[in-house]
């Protein structure tokens, strides 16, 4: 059976507006998120890996439409139709949110100190129409058993709970609305190792026992690899790589990826592998490069990367790269630059 298009993004763009200063021009806008494109498949994960600072939170938000973006278009099914997630009535907008929701990084702060369990959960359930108060907490005890939480957890507070019960909750309160997709913001990135172990492993059972499809962003490549059946690798607001997560960590062609990938450790007695230790800092997205966006940091750069700005062009079997450095123009680049032959196989 093939699976549906769930989610389609087509060349999003946000930008937040700069600062109006006294008695002159406003900053520059800063583009967060630009020219972003891709799709999700009905109970697949998609990971979304890139340093701190590179849009990866913004493009979220946008999904679960926190924030309005500038440019693009969201299309989601629902109920066999594709919808424009950034053009929708008030009444089908506030439909379509119970079917989209988000799991935040820190769970200290996603929920409020002063309510309890139970009124966290019932408010949004309340809203939304769903059952009475009797029904509505039953469902809420159902969603603590689905993650291993006692029923009568819900009448206590915030603040009695360890950092990896608190996101055990959170992730409870997003399955109460009964989503098809839920879009994960590093949620695991303020635990402890263990208990992120621990996390991983539930939304990995949860995802096959409910058939749930997870848009999971990371800024660690090697949980990302874990979680996800496909990854699309960001840098300054742009998608650089897409492919299969097993493709991406054989066969990375994005000097970015490859820098990712050598940080991530080998679990290999002996086993040594290269460190590409990028030089410099990561541009100001209020005021980019030309051309290529990385072609600062990039031992690779030629004189077309500092001038034209690669396109994500397909490579083969699901892999997608923004690289001046693939394709036939590969070969032609190694004899101009004498590139270190081991890229070259790679390639």
């Amino acid at each position: 059976m093939n699976k549906r298009e769930l989610l389609t993004i087509e060349h999003l763009t946000k930008e937040y507006a700069g600062r109006r200063r006294f008695a002159g021009k406003p900053s520059p806008a800063v583009k967060a998120v630009e020219d972003v494109s891709f799709s999700v498949m009905e109970g697949e994960t998609f990971g979304i890996v890139g340093e701190s600072g590179c849009g990866k939170s913004t493009l979220g938000k946008c999904i679960v439409r926190l924030h309005k973006p500038t440019g693009g278009n969201l299309w989601f099914e629902d109920e066999g139709e594709k919808r424009d997630l950034s053009n929708l009535g008030k009444e089908e907008s506030f439909r379509l949110r119970r079917k989209i929701q988000m799991v935040f990084q820190d769970p200290y702060s996603s929920l409020n100190p002063s309510h309890s369990i139970l009124e966290s959960f019932d408010e949004p359930l309340r809203v939304h129409g769903i059952g009475n108060r009797s029904q509505r907490q039953e469902k809420i005890a159902e969603m603590l058993r689905r993650v291993n939480l006692q029923p009568d957890y819900m009448f206590r507070f915030p603040g009695e709970f360890s950092g990896g019960q608190r996101q055990r909750i959170c992730i409870a309160r997003a399955l109460a609305m009964e989503p098809e997709m839920i879009v994960c913001d590093e949620p695991v990135s303020a635990l402890d190792v263990s208990v992120q172990a621990q996390v991983l492993n539930l939304m990995r059972e949860l995802q096959e026992s409910l058939g749930l499809t997870y848009i999971f962003i990371a800024h660690d490549l090697s949980v990302v690899q874990y979680m996800s059946d496909r990854i699309g690798v960001m840098y300054l607001g742009r998608i650089v790589e897409i492919a299969d997560s097993e493709r991406i960590h054989q066969s990375h062609l994005h000097p970015y990826t490859q820098a990712l990938m050598s940080a991530v450790p080998v679990p290999v007695y002996g086993r040594k592998q290269e460190r590409i230790l990028l030089e410099g800092d990561v541009p100001s997205p209020v005021n980019p490069p030309p051309g290529c966006k990385f072609h600062p940091r990039c031992r690779y750069c030629m004189e077309r990367c500092r001038q034209e700005e690669p396109e994500l062009k397909w490579v083969g079997e699901g892999h997608y790269v923004a690289c001046h450095l693939q394709g036939k123009t590969w070969r032609a680049a190694v004899q101009a630059t004498n590139f270190p032959e081991s890229l070259g196989k790679r390639l």
